[in-house]
């Protein structure tokens, strides 16, 4: 559960609340009881690493291209469409 501190905190006592974000804690920050943002430290989020899918895979599992064969996209999805 994240910590929460009030505008005056941080006007006022902004070394105590920094210490809480550079141990680890997200403040929550509230005013008039409500609240309507969050301090967290830069060190606790971690990236996700981009997975792209892999296309020449999912084409030759389609059918629509073969290993080897390289053909502009233009042929290959009048191919696809057949005598449409």
């Amino acid at each position: 559960m994240s910590k929460k501190a009030s505008v005056a905190d941080l006007r006022n006592r902004f070394a105590q609340v920094s210490k809480w974000i550079e141990a680890g804690e997200s403040v929550d920050i509230v005013k008039r009881g409500k609240s309507f943002a969050r301090l967290t430290p830069i060190s606790s989020r971690k990236r996700k690493a981009l997975s792209w899918p892999n296309f020449i895979e999912r084409l030759e599992t389609n059918g629509l291209k073969t290993k080897g064969k390289e053909s502009p996209a233009s042929k290959l999805l009048l191919e696809s469409r057949g005598n449409r």
